[in-house]
C-alpha cells in the first residue's frame, strides 16, 4: 500500500444543497490527489431513496464544476470501476452479503427493535456499554427456525472481532478501539437494502481507495470499517485496507458543529453572493490546515505544491465569515481586470440591477471596473457601487442625505457646480474643483466632497469621487446638482 499510486474518493449524497464541510473535503481530497499525481474518484453515494433527488446530484457536479474541481473517474467521465453511482451497483453489494455470510462474517439477527431499546436500557441501568449484545451470533438451526415461523424478518449483521483494533490515523496518530465499544453492526436492512456501513466499504475496496480522507464525525465507523476490510481481503474482494485521515470539525456559532441548518453552512450562499472559487477554496482550506504560519493568501495551485494529510490539524476549525469575506475580497484583487468584469456580468441585468437593460453601458462599466475592482469584497456588491451610472436619478438614501445635507451645503453645491462647469472633464481637474470650492467655505477636501457625492450617487460611501465623476459625464453630474439643490431649497 504504501507504494501505490494515490487513489482518494468524494463521495457525497445527493440530499439538499452542498455543505460548506462537505466542500472542504472535496478540497482536501481533491488537493491529495493532486499533490501526489494520484486518482480522484467522485462516487455519488445515492442509496437513500426517501432522501435523494436528481435535483440535487444534477447541483452536486454543478457545484464540483464552478469549484474547479476536476475529478478522474465518475460520472459523466467514466472509469474502469464504473458505475460510480451506488443506486446502480446494488447487485455487488448483495453478492458480497452473501459472501461474508457464508464465510461466517456476518449473520442473521431477528431481534425486535423493542428486544434492542429493552436490552439497551437494562445496559445502560447496570452500568455496561449499551451497544448490541449479540444476542443472535450463535443462534442454533431451532432458534433460527422459530423464529421464522414466527414471522419475524431479520437484518444482517457483521460479525466483530473480540479483540481492540489499533490503527494509524492520518490526522490523529494512532487510536486504539476497544471491541466493547465497536459491536456488532447492521450491513443489510430486513428489506434487503444494503446498509452505508456496507456500501461505503465496499466500493473503496472495489475501487481500489488508497486513502479515505473525511470528517471527524465518521471516526468511530472506522474501526468497523476495518475490520470488515480484513473480511473482504480473506474473500479475495480486497486488496488492502487503506490508510484513514479524520479532518477536524468545522465550527460554527457557539462552539457548535456548523450543520446543514446554519445559513452560512450552504455553498449556494456563497455563490449567489458572488464569492469567487479561488477565494473561497482559499478560506475552506484554512480550516485544518495553513500553508504556513504567517500566509493566508494563496492560490489553489500554490496549496495543491503545499498540500500534505499529515500537515492537517486534529482540532476543530471556527468558521469565520469576516475572515472569508477578506479573503475573497482580496482574491478579487488579483483578478485580471477583463476576468472581474466578466465575472461581475450576473449582477449588472435583472434580477440584480434595478437599472433598464437599455440603461447599461459596457463602456462605462469598463472604465469603472478598476476602481469597483479595490472597493468589492463579493461580487455581487458591484451593483450598488455602480448603479449611480445606469440610473436615470441616483438613489433615494435618507440616512446618506441627512449625513451629508449639512447647514451651508446648498452654497458648497452652488459653488461646487460653478467650478465643475468650467473644468476640464478629468478626475484631477473635477478633484481640484471641488477642493476650490471647498477652500472658498472653510471645509477640507473630504467635507467639500460629501455633499457632491451624495447628491451624484445617493450614497455617503462608493467609488472614488473624482473618477466616478469622469466617467458619469459633465451633463449628468450637473443635473443631479441641480436636483439636490432644488431638494434642498424646498
Amino acid at each position: 500500500m504504501a507504494n501505490a499510486p494515490v487513489r482518494v474518493r468524494f463521495c457525497p449524497s445527493p440530499t439538499g444543497n452542498p455543505h460548506v464541510g462537505l466542500v472542504r473535503t472535496a478540497l482536501f481530497n481533491w488537493a491529495f490527489a493532486r499533490h501526489h499525481g494520484g486518482t480522484l474518484v467522485f462516487r455519488i453515494e445515492d442509496t437513500d431513496a426517501a432522501r435523494d433527488s436528481e435535483e440535487s446530484y444534477d447541483q452536486l457536479l454543478d457545484s464540483m464544476r464552478w469549484l474547479g474541481f476536476d475529478w478522474d473517474e465518475g460520472p459523466e467521465v467514466g472509469g474502469p470501476h464504473a458505475p460510480y453511482r451506488q443506486s446502480q451497483r446494488m447487485d455487488l453489494y448483495k453478492d458480497v452479503a452473501e459472501k461474508l455470510l457464508a464465510g461466517g462474517y456476518a449473520y442473521h439477527c431477528y431481534c425486535t427493535t423493542e428486544e434492542l431499546d429493552a436490552r439497551r436500557d437494562a445496559a445502560r441501568a447496570a452500568g455496561k456499554p449499551s451497544g448490541y449484545d449479540g444476542h443472535c451470533r450463535e443462534l442454533t438451526a431451532e432458534q433460527i427456525a422459530t423464529y421464522e415461523n414466527e414471522g419475524r424478518t431479520s437484518i444482517v449483521r457483521f460479525r466483530m472481532p473480540d479483540e481492540a483494533l489499533t490503527f494509524t490515523d492520518l490526522v490523529r496518530g494512532e487510536l486504539t478501539f476497544q471491541p466493547d465499544n465497536v459491536p456488532d453492526y447492521g450491513i443489510v436492512r430486513a428489506n434487503g437494502a444494503p446498509l452505508y456501513t456496507l456500501v461505503n466499504p465496499v466500493d473503496d475496496a472495489l475501487m481500489e481507495i488508497t486513502h479515505v480522507l473525511r470528517g471527524e464525525d465518521l471516526l468511530s465507523s472506522t474501526p468497523r470499517q476495518i475490520a470488515l476490510y480484513k473480511a473482504l481481503i480473506e474473500l479475495g474482494i480486497a486488496k488492502d485496507i487503506p490508510a484513514f485521515g479524520h479532518l477536524p470539525y468545522v465550527m460554527g456559532e457557539g462552539n457548535k458543529k456548523l450543520s446543514k441548518r446554519d445559513p452560512q453552512a450552504s455553498l449556494n450562499l456563497y455563490r449567489e453572493r458572488g464569492f469567487v472559487p479561488e477565494g473561497l477554496l482559499n478560506y475552506l482550506s484554512l480550516l485544518g490546515w495553513s500553508i504556513s504560519e504567517d500566509r493566508d493568501i494563496f492560490s489553489v495551485e500554490e496549496m495543491v505544491a503545499a498540500f500534505d494529510i499529515k500537515d492537517v490539524n486534529a482540532n476543530p476549525a471556527r468558521f469565520d465569515l469576516k475572515k472569508c469575506e477578506h479573503i475573497n475580497a482580496e482574491h478579487i484583487r488579483r483578478m485580471d481586470v477583463k476576468a472581474f468584469t466578466e465575472a461581475c456580468g450576473p449582477w449588472l441585468k435583472a434580477p440584480f440591477a434595478p437599472w433598464a437593460p437599455e440603461s447599461f453601458d459596457a463602456d462605462r462599466f469598463a472604465a469603472i471596473a478598476p476602481h469597483a475592482q479595490t472597493r468589492v469584497t463579493v461580487l455581487s456588491d458591484i451593483t450598488a457601487n455602480v448603479d449611480f451610472l445606469f440610473l436615470d436619478a441616483p438613489v433615494e438614501d435618507e440616512a446618506s442625505w441627512n449625513k451629508a445635507m449639512k447647514e451651508g451645503s446648498d452654497a458648497l453645491l452652488v459653488t461646487a457646480r460653478a467650478n465643475l462647469i468650467d473644468a476640464e472633464w478629468n478626475a484631477d481637474a473635477l478633484k481640484n474643483a471641488i477642493l476650490t470650492a471647498g477652500e472658498e467655505h472653510g471645509l477640507k477636501l473630504g467635507k467639500a466632497q460629501a455633499p457632491v457625492r451624495v447628491a451624484v450617487t445617493g450614497r455617503t460611501i462608493g467609488l472614488p469621487l473624482f473618477e466616478s465623476l469622469e466617467i458619469l459625464g459633465r451633463e449628468k453630474t450637473i443635473a443631479r446638482i441641480d436636483a439636490a439643490l432644488a431638494k434642498l431649497s424646498a
